[in-house]
């Protein structure tokens, strides 16, 4: 244990004016910090009283972050009590815009910054990490949310996320580790910025690019056995392959392709509880054709193949729009991931058309358009269904297909609809309506810390499918009757135990687990998860 001025700059050990008599003379730290001992709840009043005082969101992501540097008890003590108020502040929407300035507010590194310069080296260069990692969130920046390759400034996606992790399920701040692999970036206007962090050169492809990739997932896995690797906004045409690629090696997922699937689809069970519909009578119209579209219409064919259809039935109720048009069978050059949702049908130009022609009962917006949802999109629906369900899941908020609003004032209220950034409630014909996030921290903190609890081998898409189910049981019907598809987010901690439990349960239970079963699963969970008090 270190003491004086070391323990105070160590953010893992640092209390601040937090430290006790006793503890300021065992610790030599008399006369470094006021006489005063100020109480933790003090602590986080202060905090919350100057974070309040400044307007700009960007401004609050600096502060916050300063104070995750300098007193990481107290920051996550912050963000897990007063969740709905910081978590838009340092994850989306703030976050993209965080990512994008990324070098001009830079104040310390957290993380590990992995090059393509270090080809060879990735191995001496992880032993430089002085924890155990048990949950490693990697990124290239290629698909920075919806804003595009943003090259080495994506590790603030990596560090935010794992934030999450530690905030909303309890994964210990020691056990986490980001990873940006700067393998350079194709953004002219990045390269241009004089405060890029990054490589000043185009993107690895090809062989150079899977050779750093392997050495990277070696070199990991050696170096911290057992840990759980998230694959995080890498552009298509290598988020579908890696998932592919390292899923029966280790212990994976891709959140944006996975997670994203299971928050959707609890959000669609939870909206089928309002119509007494079932899963097997929907038609779902994407927005959008990539990572998040395919993880989702995967995810709802295993739904309804478990309520009977066949895979051939159930695919043939999931549609895609890209920037084509509807994708259709008789198209030609369409990427591997969209033949299995590629139907026979004339070619369809717009969004609209294909509204009009398929008639879905749900369309869900993944393809950072932002406006998209027009409202004769909206309109439409509410004619061809008495609640339709509508999802405008591309985040942040400026790359929104609608907002809350637009779509309750647009449908006479009816929508059943959820979002991924935040929105503000809606009154409309003297009903207030509180939209929810489907936002992935309802999925993603619980999957991990479940792999964690029981040192999964693997993760599979049953666990992703147990954890939809989770989330949607706890949705209460007073959250319905307000028009929301989620539970309230302050609820988080409670609804990740609770998925971990069930992850856990079904690696116990397929023999994916790497410690025997304890007789209590859901209280073996919570002996893990971190408490932020001191």
């Amino acid at each position: 244990m270190p003491s004086g001025l070391a323990l105070l700059r160590d953010p893992a050990l640092n209390h601040g004016t937090g430290f006790t008599e006793a503890e300021r003379d065992q610790y030599s730290l008399r006369g470094l910090l006021p006489p005063r001992v100020l109480t933790q709840d003090e602590q986080a009043q202060r905090v919350l009283t100057h974070l309040r005082k400044l307007t700009d969101p960007l401004e609050k992501f600096v502060a916050l972050n300063s104070l995750h540097d300098r007193n990481e008890s107290l920051y996550f003590r912050v963000l897990c009590e007063h969740i709905d108020e910081i978590m838009p502040l340092v994850y989306t929407p703030t976050v993209g815009q965080a990512c994008q300035k990324f070098g001009q507010i830079f104040q310390r590194p957290r993380g590990l910054f992995i090059s393509a310069n270090d080809r060879g080296k990735i191995r001496q260069l992880l032993q430089n990490w002085p924890y155990r990692a048990g949950i490693i969130v990697v990124t290239d920046g290629e698909r920075i949310l919806g804003l595009g390759d943003l090259g080495a400034n994506g590790m603030g996606i990596s560090v935010g996320k794992l934030a999450l992790y530690t905030a909303c399920a309890g994964v210990h701040p020691q056990l986490c580790l980001p990873v940006t692999l700067d393998v350079g970036c194709n953004n002219v206007e990045m390269l241009q910025d004089p405060f890029y962090v990054g490589l000043r050169q185009p993107r690895l492809t090809g062989a150079a690019y899977d050779g750093l990739l392997d050495e990277f997932i070696s070199a990991a896995t050696e170096r911290f056995p057992g840990v759980v690797v998230q694959f995080e906004d890498f552009a298509n045409h290598n988020a579908f392959r890696l998932l592919a690629k390292y899923r029966d090696q280790l212990c994976t997922f891709n959140d944006d392709i996975q997670g994203t699937a299971a928050v959707a689809l609890a959000g669609i069970f939870s909206a089928l509880r309002i119509t007494h519909g079932s899963i097997t009578q929907q038609k779902m119209l994407f927005l959008g054709a990539g990572e998040a579209a395919a993880g989702i219409a995967d995810l709802v064919v295993t739904a309804m193949k478990s309520e009977g259809l066949t895979q051939a039935q159930a695919r043939q109720r999931c549609w895609m729009v890209d920037s084509r048009g509807l994708v259709v069978k008789g198209r030609a050059g369409l990427a591997e991931h969209k033949l299995p949702y590629a139907h026979e049908h004339a070619p369809v130009g717009d969004l609209l058309a294909a509204i009009q022609a398929l008639k879905p009962t749900a369309i869900i917006g993944v393809a950072a358009v932002s406006g998209a949802f027009t409202r004769e999109v909206l309109e439409a629906m509410a004619r061809n269904h008495e609640r339709p369900i509508v999802f405008a899941l591309s985040n942040p908020t400026s790359q929104a297909e609608c907002t809350a609003e637009e779509a309750y004032r647009w449908t006479q209220g009816r929508v059943l609809f959820a979002s991924g950034s935040p929105f503000d409630p809606v009154n409309h014909g003297g009903k207030t309506y509180i939209p929810r996030q489907g936002n992935n921290c309802y999925i993603f903190p619980g999957v991990g810390l479940g792999a964690i609890a029981s040192r999964a081998r693997r993760i599979t898409d049953e666990m992703f499918m147990d954890a939809a189910h989770t989330l949607a049981l706890l949705v209460t019907q007073q959250d319905l009757d307000q028009g929301s598809l989620y539970p309230a987010l302050p609820r988080v901690r409670e609804i990740s135990a609770r998925i971990a439990a069930a992850v856990a349960e079904t690696a116990y239970r397929r023999g994916l687990a790497g410690k025997p079963k304890p007789a209590d699963v859901p209280a073996d969970v919570r002996a893990q998860m971190f408490d932020p008090h001191y």
